[in-house]
């Protein structure tokens, strides 16, 4: 994966879904970095630093995956 933003475009199908449908999710919803990524409009190394920095929620280990909760990212963008 490269360090750049990705566009939309770039994504994967199932990224790309993610992304439309953000707003619509649930809050128990998990979403890789690229999302999250594409959410802030930055980065997936910013995504990282910030998390590592807690700014970001951390995300959770789901079996050889990185996912954030959607409510986590809400509840960040809130503040």
């Amino acid at each position: 994966m490269s360090a750049k933003s990705e566009a939309p475009a770039t994504l994967k199908p199932v990224h790309l879904k993610a992304l439309q449908s953000f707003d619509t999710l649930p809050d128990s919803a998990k979403v890789p970095v690229q999302v999250v990524a594409a959410v802030e409009g930055v980065s997936v190394v910013t995504i990282w630093r910030r998390a590592a920095a807690g700014l970001l929620p951390q995300p959770e280990k789901i079996g050889g995956t990185t996912r954030w909760t959607v409510g986590d990212l809400r509840a960040a963008r809130a503040k």
